[in-house]
């Protein structure tokens, strides 16, 4: 590797093209006519796009028309010792951009020929043009005298670099600057090029595979679509949006185009701090192996950043079953829909990935998108667990019978073995498997953070669900759940600042406002629980703020009379003459705050017999119940599902 500091290569080069283009001008082969001053490049009088360094690329190529050039020799010409450019993978993606602009095929060559192991070889005829010469169709071989004067630049170039060398080490305090590593990015949504709203599924669905793929790079922090999502067709500048993603080192960015049986995606790689240009290409296959497109993408911008993939990681990379377009098209679907986790898209989302898996039944990430929305379903109390679980089992173990690298079956089998079997040890080995697999999966850390909280692992479930927010920053649900270990280790003031932070992403966030309110509540701080009710009521339960404030009235005044037991008798009031809830777990909450505890346990064996998700999620650490603690009957409820 070359010695001298970029700043001097960078000029000696900018020199060497610049003596190039003044020695060669213009220059024609075939019915191509080459700028080398501008690297501007025409076919029969049409300019061609051709990026600056597959330009320069040419340019010596064509300099060195008849010769073999080494590869070794390029890449040092071109980039010397850039820090930022994987050497081997810049120069073939000059090379296939040559190829590509030149429609030229590397098997039968017409311009440039690859001399194996060696470098390339210039093999068209080159005719120099004057100024103002206009192109013609006659070539002759470029002249031997340019071939001794590129010889004799070279030699003055080496010269250069000599005395360059010598300056740098002598002088004081010039030290080498060194470009920061590349530890975290964040892939903004592929731009839809269709032109056609109804295809915003497509390029959803295509960039969360990508940050899928890239994910499961070990060593590398990337945002989850959650975050990313919010800045589609943002005009933020990328350093901008670099920093509000936490800072990310870099940004992929680029475009996705669905045209009949191809797909073509153009990605590139963006400096987050200085947004200066590392990386670009393009891909386009058959629609049929759009797995292995993404696959190419993902791996070739972890070869950029210079991640260094396990060979398991590899093999996942590298191997691509075909799909069928119809039940690819139907998972991306899916994905979209589930992924806004509302009732309504939940259900749709279920309703694509089985429409995907009845098109192809050896899909396994469709069976892994329905055992995650199964999960998520249950766990938001959109459908009931004891219906729903089983179903995200069935799911979850298909998945993992037709590829057992899934991360996202193994966080969902984790959930059903917790919450529909308390089966712990077994849902903490599926954790930490998903983990494994894919370290940036952000619902594994979120679902583990929030068994951990249950199970009184406070610091443990603290730091999974700080990962969890590190790579998924701007998500409401992640930063809502965060709140779960400061609510279960009674840090009550911490649980409100985190549900603030969560309103202040949005005001209307239910999970907020029911985080805020059950950390008033176990805070006894109860005017300002009164309080949350009433904007509750009007957020959420079509109120006028006036009827609102009616509703909570025999609140504010049960607590001004009788205080904590007064208001905690409202709320008991709020069930109704005679409760019978589908979930009897709340009752006994409200029951043993008032020193109703035979009727609290009664709700909590029959809470638990149901296998109460609440029950199993919330006992644990509920301060209503610490006047039972002492009883007998608490404890052997805790001892017969483990906890």
């Amino acid at each position: 590797m070359c010695l001298l500091p970029c700043r001097i290569q960078f000029c000696v080069a900018e020199w060497w093209l610049a003596t190039e283009a003044k020695s060669r001008e213009r220059v024609v082969f075939g019915e191509y006519e080459f700028d080398c001053r501008t690297g501007e490049l025409r076919r029969n009088g049409t300019t061609l796009r051709l990026q600056p360094q597959p330009a320069k690329v040419l340019s010596i190529l064509v300099g060195r028309a008849g010769d073999v050039v080494t590869r070794e020799e390029l890449t040092e010409r071109v980039w010397g010792s850039d820090t930022y450019v994987d050497f081997e993978h810049g120069l073939n993606f000059a090379i296939r951009k040559i190829r590509s602009v030149l429609a030229d095929d590397p098997e039968q060559p017409r311009f440039l020929e690859t001399i194996p192991k060696r470098g390339y070889r210039f093999i068209a005829t080159v005719r120099n043009l004057g100024p103002t010469e206009p192109a013609s169709p006659v070539e002759t071989r470029y002249s031997r005298g340019a071939r001794s004067k590129t010889i004799y630049v070279a030699a003055t170039i080496f010269l250069i670099a000599i005395l360059g060398l010598v300056w740098y080490l002598r002088t004081p305090g010039f030290g080498r600057a060194s470009a920061h590593q590349i530890r975290s990015l964040a892939v903004l949504p592929l731009r839809n090029l269709s032109n056609d709203p109804n295809q915003e599924y497509f390029s959803d669905g295509m960039t969360d595979e990508l940050i899928t793929d890239l994910a499961k790079a070990g060593g590398l922090r990337v945002i989850s679509h959650t975050s990313v999502e919010r800045y589609k067709g943002t005009k933020l500048s990328l350093p901008e949006v670099a920093r509000e993603l936490g800072g990310v080192d870099a940004v992929v960015e680029g475009t996705v185009l669905r045209a009949g049986d191809r797909v073509r995606i153009t990605a590139q790689l963006i400096d987050g701090r200085s947004d200066q240009h590392l990386w670009a290409d393009s891909y386009e296959r058959d629609v049929r192996d759009v797995l292995a497109l993404q696959h190419d993408v993902a791996r070739d911008i972890a070869s950029e950043v210079a991640i260094k993939l396990m060979p398991s990681q590899q093999e996942r990379l590298w191997t691509a079953r075909r799909v069928v377009p119809e039940a690819h098209e139907s998972y991306l679907k899916g994905v979209f829909a589930a992924s806004k986790l509302t009732p309504e898209g939940l259900q749709s989302g279920i309703g694509h990935f089985d429409e995907a898996i009845k098109l192809d039944a050896e899909y396994a990430p469709a069976y892994a998108g329905k055992a995650e929305a199964y999960g998520w379903a249950a766990g938001l109390n959109i459908l009931p667990s004891a219906d729903v679980l089983p179903k995200a089992r069935a799911a979850a173990d298909k998945a993992l019978e037709l590829d057992e690298t899934l991360s996202q079956a193994h966080h969902s089998i984790a959930w059903v073995k917790y919450a529909l079997d308390w089966n712990f040890q077994e849902a903490e080995a599926q954790f930490r498997r998903a983990v494994e697999l894919n370290p940036n999966d952000v619902t594994a850390h979120l679902w583990y953070g929030m068994f951990l909280a249950q199970r009184g692992r406070i610091n443990e479930s603290m730091a999974e669900m700080k990962r969890a927010q590190e790579l998924d920053p701007l998500s409401l649900m992640v930063n809502g759940l965060a709140a779960t270990p400061l609510l279960e280790s009674r840090q009550y003031d911490a649980a409100i600042e985190q549900g603030n932070k969560v309103l202040r992403m949005d005001p209307n966030n239910g999970l907020g406002h029911w985080m805020l309110l059950t950390a008033y509540e176990r805070k006894g701080d109860l005017l300002r629980a009164i309080d949350e009710r009433e904007k509750q009521a009007t957020l959420f339960g079509g109120q006028s703020p006036e009827n609102a404030a009616k509703k909570v009235a025999p609140f504010r005044q049960a607590f001004a009379s009788s205080g904590a037991k007064g208001y905690w008798q409202s709320v008991l009031d709020s069930f109704g003459p005679k409760p019978e809830p589908a979930d009897p777990y709340a009752l006994a909450t409200v029951l043993a705050r008032v020193g109703n505890n035979d009727r609290a346990f009664a709700l909590l064996e029959k809470s638990c017999a149901a296998h109460s998700d609440n029950f199993l999620y919330w006992v644990h650490g509920e301060p209503a119940f610490d006047s039972l603690r002492a009883d007998s009957r608490f404890h052997d409820l805790l001892r017969r599902i483990g906890l």
